[in-house]
Parts: C-alpha cells; structure tokens; sequence
C-alpha cells in the first residue's frame, strides 16, 4: 500500500514566541496539486525522532496563494514531536509530510460573519480563515476572540494587528489574557463559557447572528463555550470545533460491547480501500482496535494522532458493523452516514470493509 507521505524541505523557521515557531515548507511544482488546501485544514507531518517515527497534525497558517506552505507549532509539556521543530529543526531539512485533511474550513458562499475563538496555538487555522476571508470576500465580517497567557505568548501578533489595521471595520480582535492585567476587567482570565456571556451582553461579538462560529483549542474552553452557545440559542450546525487537548472530564474509552468480544475472539476479517488500492488482514484478540491490527501486519493506514481527535483515519464502512471506542472529532451526521476512525473502530462482525477514500 503506498505512503500518502511525501518529502518536503522547510524553506524557513520563524520563531513566534518562546516556545513556537511557523515552520515553511517548499511545495515542489509536481506536488502543487496535491497540496491545494482549504483554509482550516491541517496537515500530518512525520519525521524520525531518537530511531523511532513520530508523527503530529498541525494546522495550516498560510492562506491560498502563498508562496510557501507554513503550519505553527508550539511546544508543549512532553510533546516529543513540538520539542523537537522547536529546538533541532533547521531550515534544508526534510519533512514527511501528509497532503493537506481536514473538515475545519470556511463556509461556501460569498458573504458571512463569522465568530472566530481560539486559545493558544489554536490561533493557526482561524488565521489561514481570517487572511482568506478577509481577503476574497469584501462584504464577509469577522470577530477573532483569542485567548491566551500574556501578550509576549501571542502567536502571529504581527499578521493579526496587520489584517485589523488592513480591515477595521470587517475585523475586529479580541485579546483576553490569563497572566497579563488588561485595562478592561472582561479581558482579563481564561476564556469559557461565562466570559463569552458576558462578551455577548456587552454586545463585543453577536453568536445568534452570526452564519459560523469556529472554535479552536483546549477541550475544557470548547466544552464550555459550546454549552453557552447553545443555551443562548444558536444553532448546534452553525458550531464547529477542533480540539488539540482533551477536557478533564472528556467522555474515556469505552470497555468493548459483548458483540465485539465475541468478534475479536473469532477472528475478523478486515479489507481496506486506500487511494484506490484494496488490502486484506486479519484483526485478533490482542489487537485494540483496526489500525493496531493494520500495524501489526506491516501495512500504512492514514493516522496521526491515534486517540480520536485529528480525523485523520476517517473511512466509511461499507460492509460490516463496527463500534468506536471513543470519538472526539466526527460529527453526528458523519456517524450517522457510516464513517469511523480506524484507530477507535472494533469491529462487531466476522468482516469488515473500510473505505479510506470515501468523501
């Protein structure tokens, strides 16, 4: 089964804050087509660390049209892949990296007010939807809320003062700091549900007129700020969200069903379609779930984060039934049309086929 990795030389580090840089690659001219991406989306990159392949999503920065590919990396605490582009990657060296995925991008159409929300590193795909927005829609307003420690934390500060002075009165920014007193109280903590409420009563962002909400970041200020929106009223499919951590009290893998049980003691077997080609394996007892299973017989299925977040393993099953032990990243509609993560899915029949390549 071939690699949907290809290798891409970083054209340039530019160190943001302390402890994150934006990371450019050079897209050669054959690969151009295959690295057209949407404004949101995200991509896997994969590189050896002390002998051992780590591999990472990280959200796209750069708008369409830029001369380089760029994502933003902040490292954090015991991240082995973020430690690594902060402190040993250097411009010249070679990436693996993963052609553009993602579900997280801007709304179809020519005009919409938008409400962006993102802490930390989560500033990185709502950038990419500003600059776009911004820039190819002239009657499209949007409201960032950005949340972060201290203004010495804030990533991009230049590109985002350069679009507010470039677009007053479409852009409007909102910083709120947690470490860094402000002049107004409101912007002075984390941001959650309560501080959205009161932003919203203030009349600093408007959630009930606005055609997308976007939400980026820690999966305590998701949880949160989800609940609130939805108790003034908005409407569930007008919310979208992409988590890079989980809440505390984030739902834990569920214990496997009898079905799947009785599965997995008699043997599965798994077939997999991955850009166009169609392979066979089986999955056993030991095996956790189907991408284990993939790994065990030397075969590459698409992943990165493996524990439910980044959709990167999205398939649609088209024969069999399944069941996932955690999911944190597909919608109810998805679920409902028959797509799973291959790193969540066990299966809960004697055969399974996954469609890698369904849309």
């Amino acid at each position: 089964m071939a690699s949907r990795f290809h290798e891409l030389k970083v054209a340039g580090i530019e160190r943001q804050t302390s402890d994150s840089v934006a990371v450019a690659f050079e897209v050669p001219d054959d690969l151009r087509d295959a690295f057209l991406f949407a404004p949101g989306q995200y991509l896997t990159l994969a590189t050896d660390i002390d002998g051992t392949e780590a591999r990472r999503s990280y959200s796209i920065c750069s708008a369409p049209g830029d001369p380089h590919l760029r994502v933003g990396v902040k490292r954090v605490a015991d991240g082995r892949f973020s430690s690594f582009v902060n402190t040993h990657l250097t411009v010249g060296d070679v990436i693996r990296v993963m052609p553009p995925e993602g579900r997280f991008t801007s709304l179809a159409g020519e005009r919409h007010d938008y409400i962006l929300i993102a802490a930390g590193s989560g500033i990185t795909p709502m950038l990419s939807i500003a600059r776009t927005v911004l820039a190819h829609e002239p009657d499209s307003t949007i409201t960032l809320v950005y949340g972060n420690r201290a203004s010495d934390q804030i990533m991009f500060l230049e590109e985002l003062e350069d679009l507010k002075d470039r677009h007053m009165r479409r852009f409007s920014l909102i910083y709120v700091l947690s470490r860094e007193t402000q002049d107004v109280e409101l912007l002075n903590g984390r941001i959650d549900g309560a501080r959205i409420r009161e932003l919203v009563a203030r009349g600093a962002v408007d959630p009930l007129g606005a055609d997308g909400i976007f939400l980026c970041g820690p999966g305590e200020m998701i949880d949160s700020v989800t609940a609130e929106l939805k108790s003034l009223g908005v409407d569930e499919d007008k919310i979208r969200f992409e988590r890079f951590t989980l809440s505390g009290d984030a739902p834990r893998p569920r214990p496997r069903s009898a079905q799947a049980e009785q599965a997995a003691k008699d043997g599965v077997q798994i077939e997999v379609v991955v850009d166009g080609v169609r392979r066979s394996f089986d999955m056993i007892d030991q095996d956790a779930n189907v991408l284990d299973a993939a790994h065990r017989k030397g075969l590459e299925l698409p992943y990165s984060c493996a524990n439910g977040m980044c959709c990167t393993c999205r398939c649609r099953v088209v024969e069999g039934q399944s069941e996932m032990a955690v999911n944190y990243s597909l919608q109810p509609w998805e679920i409902e049309a028959g797509f799973t993560l291959a790193c969540q899915t066990r299966p809960t029949s004697k055969r399974l086929v996954l469609d890698f390549d369904a849309a």
